[in-house]
């Protein structure tokens, strides 16, 4: 590979979502650094990037920034607007939500499940930032500890959820994104490649997912949405990595233990994931009749 000096520069265009100049930054590895260069570019605290589309200034689910970004990707970032307080009668023992995070210690709204107890209340909305649950502060937590407080809540109860939203744009006041459907398959961008960001270590250019990639990352995402109430296309990516080379499922379980033990994942589950990273790659090597 050439020598780091000689490499190409990535650089990306990006504006805050509710409008605002466009800037250009570089030289990011992480998304805890790509908010930095974003601070720097819009002269605001980085702590106020909540979290960041593609190619859409809208608070769009199926268009979040996660792991991977597009070479040609316009980045849009969603900073923090107003902040409310919510009393939420628990009246069934799910709420209807999906947990997200944005890698840098913010857990968000990723969905919210058409009739459930939350979507009955009109102020909480897709995107919004989970700051606390009755007096606990939650800034810091990852998605998973976020979505199992919730789900402990005793039903029959009342808890106070304090949430911040992101800021929004005139033109986007009154709109109230569901983001029930996830965009099955669809891979944003129209680079040659993409920078894969990771929690630890150097970011890479990679190519595109391959086909039983992308197929097995939407498979074991939705696994991750039911049994732990998350959505993490990058977890879900490590997760097929760790997978894809595996010989049995108790190889997987071991390095998932190694890599992600902090998750703590049921037997269940894992045993789940194995079985969806397989059938994604019969789904995908199968030869037509």
């Amino acid at each position: 590979p050439p020598h780091s000096s000689m490499r190409p520069r990535l650089i990306f265009h990006t504006q805050l979502a509710h409008g605002s100049p466009t800037g250009r930054i570089e030289g990011f590895s992480n998304v805890r650094e790509l908010y930095a260069k974003i601070g720097e570019a819009f002269g605001i605290p980085p702590a106020e990037v909540m979290f960041c589309t593609l190619n859409t200034h809208k608070v769009d689910m199926d268009k979040l920034l996660g792991g991977q970004i597009g070479l040609e990707d316009f980045i849009f970032a969603h900073i923090k607007g107003q902040r409310k307080e919510i009393e939420v009668y628990k009246g069934e023992d799910a709420l209807g939500l999906t947990i997200t995070d944005n890698g840098a210690g913010y857990a968000f709204i990723k969905r919210i499940r058409e009739g459930s107890v939350v979507h009955q209340i009109q102020v909480i909305n897709v995107g919004d930032m989970i700051e606390s649950i009755n007096g606990h502060r939650l800034i810091g937590c990852r998605h998973y500890e976020v979505a199992k407080m919730l789900k402990e809540l005793p039903k029959g109860k009342e808890f106070i959820i304090k949430l911040v939203e992101p800021l929004k744009a005139f033109d986007m006041i009154g709109q109230r994104s569901g983001g029930s459907r996830s965009a099955s398959g669809v891979q944003l961008g129209t680079g040659r490649g993409t920078l894969r960001l990771r929690s630890k270590g150097p970011a890479t250019v990679e190519e595109l997912p391959s086909a039983f990639e992308e197929k097995a990352i939407e498979k074991v995402d939705d696994l991750l949405e039911s049994y732990m109430g998350i959505r993490d296309s990058e977890l879900a990516a490590t997760m097929v990595e760790l997978g894809k080379d595996k010989k049995n499922p108790d190889e997987f379980a071991e390095a998932l233990d190694q890599t992600l033990g902090d998750f703590a994942f049921p037997d269940e589950f894992v045993f789940d994931v194995w079985g969806a990273i397989g059938d994604a790659k019969v789904g995908t090597t199968r030869k037509p009749n």
